[in-house]
């Protein structure tokens, strides 16, 4: 046990800090990578209008993942918890039976996606084509289910086991097979949209597959053990990680705002330019979710055991860090638009005038976001669900909502490129707000 839990009882420094940060900075960031390639393969190799149905799908795939997003991150932040308390055997019980909640979960929300998915994409009005796509990409994508809800707690638990390396390697791992199923099953033999879900499906599935390994093994430092139903337990888990949960349920539904106003105002075309955008506000926001994730089990250990001067010392270098991050995305995404945007669409395509121009004015949000999502997430590690769910559901659906009615009516379409920084500059206000109100309390 001690050898296990050596890492949380080092002194709090960037070095130290950045040895267990960094390999889950480097896989959120690859994950988030490999979606762009499977955009890349589709929009390359099919064309603009199998990528808007790659997106059209994406709030349906959202809204399917968030139950177990909230588990994950809730049950990690809960477990991690108890192990600082020294409550080791209650702790791998409550995870087994979380684990076992999220495989029967999967199985229910895999049978509801394919009981309504006809009836969603008939109410949009899209082109035969585009609603062809949509149907053919969703009804594979689903199959995987159970794999990727695995692998979104497998993720996180391997983190929290000090076991980010691994996790590493599933994600690189699985990236590279979904890379390289997308080139065979797209150029290879032709099969369209759904060949790119499937290799995704079995992309994700690689995690899922080693982590039922890892925590098989009582080397672990969590593990498999007989499971206990305690309601208590999934509550906690329930509260703690709703905002999360709150984050991915709203993201589907902005996105079909998004979708919408784009319809309305450019067609289809303008949702493959919200596409491209979103790939690029994804990869930058990886960082910050990678990092947030990383520190996240050493939020949770410091503050069950107490140690409030760990706690804060982690808390002032994190913000450095994430400071760091937002002025070094922002340069990029501001020198890089032309060549990131002309990879997805050529210049003559009008896809890509449309993308120039919003991903100029989205950069912009680069700026908060990543303190936004360390904040929700600080909280969360800290056991208070309910401010940390505040804070997600503001930021992503109570501001965003405002932005995404109020600016296109003023401008157009930039203002529907200008809600997301608005937003998260509103979103950041309460983030500060909330840090400081509550500082005292966790002696951060």
């Amino acid at each position: 046990m001690m050898e296990n839990t050596n890492v949380y009882e080092k002194p709090v420094t960037l070095k130290n800090i950045l040895k267990f940060a960094v390999p889950t900075i480097a896989m959120t960031v690859f994950m988030s990578f490999y979606t762009m390639v499977d955009g890349l393969f589709v929009s390359n190799l099919i064309g603009t209008d199998a990528l808007s149905a790659v997106n059209l799908t994406a709030p349906i795939i959202q809204l399917v993942t968030a139950i177990s997003t909230m588990l994950a991150t809730g049950g990690s932040a809960a477990i991690m918890k108890k192990m600082g308390e020294h409550k080791e055997d209650e702790a791998k019980e409550d995870f087994t039976f979380l684990i076992l909640v999220n495989v029967i979960v999967g199985i229910v929300m895999c049978a509801a996606g394919y009981l309504a998915m006809g009836h969603i994409f008939a109410g949009m009005g899209l082109s035969a084509n585009v609603e062809g796509y949509c149907v053919e990409y969703l009804s594979r994508y689903l199959v995987f289910t159970v794999p990727i809800l695995l692998m979104n707690n497998f993720t996180l638990y391997m983190i929290a086991s000090e076991k980010a390396s691994l996790s590493l390697i599933c994600s690189v791992a699985g990236g590279v097979l979904n890379m390289e199923l997308d080139y065979v099953f797209l150029a290879v033999f032709g099969m369209g949209v759904s060949g790119a879900a499937i290799a995704t499906g079995l992309g994700y599935s690689v995690t899922a597959v080693v982590g039922l390994f890892v925590f098989g093994s009582k080397r672990s430092l969590l593990h498999f053990k007989k499971p206990v139903f305690r309601l208590k337990a999934l509550a906690s888990a329930a509260m703690n990680g709703c905002s999360e949960m709150a984050t991915a349920l709203v993201t589907g539904i902005i996105t079909m705002m998004f979708n919408w106003t784009m319809l309305h105002y450019v067609g289809e075309d303008g949702v493959a330019a919200v596409t491209i955008i979103m790939y690029v506000l994804m990869f930058a926001s990886s960082l910050y979710t990678g990092y947030s994730y990383g520190v996240a089990p050493m939020l949770s250990f410091y503050y069950g055991e107490q140690n409030r001067e760990k706690l804060k010392k982690l808390v002032s270098l994190s913000l450095k860090v994430i400071g760091c991050i937002s002025i070094t995305t922002v340069a990029a995404s501001f020198l890089l638009t032309r060549p990131l945007v002309s990879v997805f669409a050529r210049p003559d395509n009008p896809v890509y005038g449309l993308a120039v121009t919003g991903n100029r004015i989205c950069t912009v949000a680069l700026v908060f976001i990543g303190f936004n999502i360390f904040a929700s997430g600080m909280f969360t590690a800290l056991s208070n669900g309910v401010i940390s769910a505040v804070l997600a559901f503001s930021r992503s659906f109570v501001f965003m909502l405002a932005t995404m009615v109020l600016l296109p009516l003023l401008f157009g379409v930039n203002g529907v490129w200008l809600a997301t920084p608005a937003a998260e500059l509103m979103a950041l206000v309460l983030s500060v707000f909330m840090f400081l109100k509550h500082r005292k309390r966790y002696g951060y």
